[in-house]
Formats: structure tokens, C-alpha cells, sequence
């Protein structure tokens, strides 16, 4: 930091101030400051600057499997905006004999300054004993708590949106190809369903409940299409998926027998077949909300909030009309 603070010609308070990214440092100066790193190949020590900051710039992420899409697509989320705040990650996994203590204390060995925690564990860590963890926490999809931070997906309005959009097909109902029991997001995307039926006041059928998976999709297939169903909200695009399949498998075909609608906008729904209709979840907002939270938290102790992130409609080529019902338009 010396050799730096030569090089630039300021003091080595002014280089503490550039490294640590203190707005007071005008930007000349501060330019000054980053030549003369780049030309010394001055990089800060972490563990020197963890001793002296009493932080490691590490965030801890806690998340129950990273097989499914929507995990791993958080995990890159956040994984990019922690990069940008200066951050590293670290990742523990919570199995379903893992134990949420063990977890947190894993983390806590490894010095982490917070930890955000991900969609199906959220529930576990809700039921914990946080006192017991010592990290200042954000969770992404849980009702609101008082006890750390909270960021959501409007996944009830993006649910409603999907059936109000089959409903103005002409379908005389939308069924629902759930989540599994114990989500978060599958509890309150099947709320939206719920509600947007009801709020049209027409009849609401019995779900059927998967597990996230297309081969999940692809078995409720025959089960949909027994109960006589012409529209389907499938709360993932990977259940759509699998029940694309299953409904070609018996011959008929999307849209013209059941239009179906997904959930998150994966990157591969514009080329399934057909392509899919979904309501698009934003990752990168999500992660980005989530990892600001938390940093502001540490670094100005910021107070918990709650945060919610909207969603969009995409509609493609998986729903149409409904067979003999005429759409008007003006």
C-alpha cells in the first residue's frame, strides 16, 4: 500500500479509501490511485484486511440441492452480485438429514459476515433457533419475519396473470399442476390460482400436486386430462415440460386439445414444443436484492426489509383459444 501510495503520489489513507471503496475520493484521484495498483499488481490480502476490518468479505448461501433449475439459477445470481459488491461466496448445502445448526456452523467456522438462504430450505431455517446462529440473515422466498431480511417473487400475481390469461381464452376453468407440498413458492403460486378462479367465479378443480420435475409432469399427464382439463398452470416449466410429453404421448396435441402456461421463463422454454407461455421470474433481480440487502446490512446496518420482485407474462405459441369459444376483440 505504500509502494501505491507513492506511485500515485497520496497518502496511504487516500489508497485505503480507494481499496475499500470510499466515495471520499474524487474520481481523478481515485484514477491516479488504480493505475498505480494495476502497474504494481497490488491486490488486498483478504485475511490482512478480515484482521483489520473484522470482516471477511465472504457471504455464506445455504441451499437444500442445487439440482433443481431455479437453484441453480439463484446461485449464479448471486454468486455474480456478490462479485460485484467485492464479495466472495460460499456455499453449504442443507440434505435433508443435514441439520440447519450444523449448516450455520459450518459457515460460521469459515467466518462468513451473512448468509442469504434459498427457497425450500427457507422453512427449515424459519423453524430454527436463529439466536443460535450469530449471522445476519436474508432470506429469498418466506413470509415476512421480523428476525432477517426477506426478498420474494410475486408469485401469487404472477400465477393470477397466467390464469387470468386462459380465462380470456375462453376456458371455462384452469387447472393446476402444483408444486410440492412445503414450498414456499408452490404454496403461494397455487394461492394465485386459487384466487384468479375465484375472483372469476368459476368452478376450481381438484390440483395435482408434483415435485418440480418434468417426469413429475410428465404423470400428472393422464390425471389432467382424465378430469377433462383444457387449460393447465403448471407451477414450473419443467412440470409443463413433462406434461407436454405425456400429452403428445396420447395423441393430442398443445394448444389445440389443453393450452398450458409454466412458471419462471427457464432459458430453454422459447424452444420447447411448442414454445411456452410462462410467467418469467427474474433471477438475476432476486439475487442482486438479495446480496444488497445483506451487504447493506453488514457494512451500514441497514434494518431487515422486505422485498418483493415482480413478475411478467410471456405468452408463446403453448395456449390458445378454447374450442368452439370465439374471442372479440374491438
Amino acid at each position: 500500500m505504500a509502494d501505491v501510495a507513492e506511485r500515485a503520489g497520496v497518502s496511504g489513507q487516500t489508497v485505503s479509501r480507494v481499496v475499500n471503496g470510499s466515495p471520499r475520493v474524487d474520481p481523478e484521484t481515485r484514477a491516479r490511485v488504480e493505475t498505480a495498483m494495476a502497474e504494481l499488481g497490488y491486490r488486498p490480502h483478504r485475511a490482512a484486511r478480515a484482521l483489520r476490518t473484522g470482516r471477511t468479505q465472504t457471504l455464506g448461501l445455504v441451499v437444500s440441492t442445487l439440482a433443481s433449475v431455479g437453484n441453480s439459477r439463484m446461485l449464479q445470481a448471486v454468486a455474480d452480485a456478490a462479485a460485484s459488491r467485492g464479495y466472495a461466496l460460499t456455499v453449504v448445502t442443507l440434505g435433508p438429514e443435514a441439520s440447519v445448526a450444523g449448516a450455520f456452523e459450518r459457515l460460521a467456522d469459515q467466518g462468513v459476515d451473512g448468509a442469504i438462504v434459498l427457497n425450500e430450505a427457507t422453512g427449515r431455517v424459519r423453524d430454527s433457533d436463529l439466536r443460535t446462529a450469530g449471522l445476519r440473515l436474508v432470506v429469498v422466498d418466506s413470509p415476512r419475519d421480523e428476525r432477517f431480511g426477506v426478498v420474494v417473487t410475486d408469485h401469487a400475481g404472477g400465477a393470477e396473470s397466467a390464469v387470468r390469461h386462459l380465462l380470456d381464452l375462453g376456458h371455462r376453468t384452469v387447472h393446476h399442476l402444483a408444486g410440492p407440498a412445503g414450498s414456499f413458492a408452490a404454496a403461494e403460486r397455487e394461492r394465485g390460482w386459487r384466487a384468479a378462479l375465484d375472483a372469476a367465479g368459476v368452478p376450481v378443480p381438484d390440483l395435482v400436486r408434483g415435485d418440480w420435475t418434468a417426469a413429475s409432469g410428465h404423470g400428472a399427464a393422464s390425471l389432467l386430462l382424465a378430469a377433462g382439463a383444457t387449460a393447465v398452470f403448471a407451477a414450473n416449466d419443467q412440470m409443463a415440460l413433462g406434461l407436454l410429453r405425456g400429452v403428445a404421448e396420447v395423441g393430442r396435441a398443445v394448444p389445440g386439445d389443453v393450452s398450458v402456461v409454466g412458471f419462471d421463463d427457464v432459458a430453454d422454454a422459447a424452444d420447447y414444443r411448442p414454445p411456452l407461455t410462462t410467467v418469467r421470474q427474474d433471477f438475476d433481480a432476486l439475487g442482486a436484492r438479495a446480496v444488497a440487502a445483506l451487504v447493506d446490512g453488514i457494512e451500514a446496518g441497514a434494518a431487515a426489509a422486505f422485498d418483493t420482485v415482480p413478475t411478467r407474462l410471456v405468452v408463446r405459441e403453448s395456449t390458445a383459444p378454447a374450442r368452439g369459444r370465439m374471442r372479440y376483440s374491438e
